[in-house]
């Protein structure tokens, strides 16, 4: 399949390209930088461009839409983190010039990374998300396309480094609960499988969560033996290196419950806190290589 990826340059598509074209697939690449690899097909656009998107879509067989500004450019600095129209325009006018334009392609599968994002429907990253799933499902009810809406956690790698300083930096983020950016990618591969072999009659919508150690017991008991013994239960070797950096083993995470997505995609998430935990070990603060040069 031809697959056109929105956002095709930022991290997602960075990681989602290799594996694409690992499946005989040709991801196309679209935003309006260039990736920094060299996968794929890249070209050049915007979301935005109504135009554009007619000419980039014209010959694709499926839309992968990424393309958003996300929560942590909501609490950024000026000007983007006070400017309400820009996540407007990219979120939703841009979830929406996609759509229709796939439509008009003759496109009939489409994923639409969302978020969890959308329990804050009133914040300003949140709402766009809920408006823009609304309008993925309009377009599936509406021209019969294929549909599935993925609400992952967020995913942004310990390797972008415009929004964690080191990989402790981000572990101090991953440890409260959250997914890995290679189990998103899955969800997403998965999910153009159920597109590609099932007519869905409503699109539907999945979380994406990471792996866990603890069970539903530990968590709802937690720390029942006092500070530190739930993460001790799984995790002994490993604190006094956890210490060292400062992250805090009695911190408690928060987990989704994955049922549906497991039983709609066959999702298992595989990066767990102990895989953190082996690459702290391992690579120390600056953590694995990124997947680019």
């Amino acid at each position: 399949m031809r697959i056109v990826l929105t956002g095709g340059s930022g991290d997602l598509a960075t990681v989602l390209t290799p594996g694409l074209e690992a499946r005989g697939h040709t991801p196309v690449r679209l935003d309006i930088v260039p990736p920094r690899d060299r996968r794929g097909v890249y070209v050049a656009g915007s979301v935005l461009d109504r135009a554009g998107l007619a000419r980039h879509l014209a010959e694709a067989d499926c839309v992968v839409h990424i393309a958003a500004w996300h929560g942590v450019h909501e609490t950024a600095e000026p000007p983007l983190g006070k400017d309400v129209y820009a996540f407007w325009d990219l979120n939703v006018t841009g979830t929406f010039n996609v759509c229709e334009a796939a439509a008009r392609a003759g496109i009939a599968k489409l994923v639409y990374v969302s978020s969890t994002s959308v329990r804050n429907r009133h914040g300003v990253y949140g709402h766009t998300k809920v408006v823009g799933e609304e309008v993925a499902r309009s377009y599936a009810g509406r021209h019969a396309m294929n549909v599935v809406v993925l609400r992952p956690r967020g995913f942004i790698p310990h390797w972008n480094r415009a929004v964690y300083d080191s990989f402790v930096d981000w572990l101090k983020w991953f440890w409260r609960g959250a997914v890995h950016i290679d189990d998103v990618a899955r969800a997403v591969v998965q999910s153009l499988d159920l597109l590609s072999t099932t007519r869905l009659e409503t699109p539907p919508v999945l979380t994406v969560d990471g792996a866990y150690e603890y069970t539903d017991e530990d968590l709802a008991n937690w720390d029942a033996q006092g500070p530190g013994s739930s993460f001790r239960r799984y995790y002994a070797a490993y604190e006094a290196l956890v210490r060292r950096y400062g992250l805090v083993p009695e911190d408690k995470p928060f987990t989704y419950d994955l049922t549906e997505t497991r039983r709609r995609l066959g999702y298992r998430p595989r990066y767990s806190l102990m895989a953190a935990l082996r690459e702290l070990e391992r690579y120390g603060p600056a953590g694995p290589p990124p997947p680019y040069p």
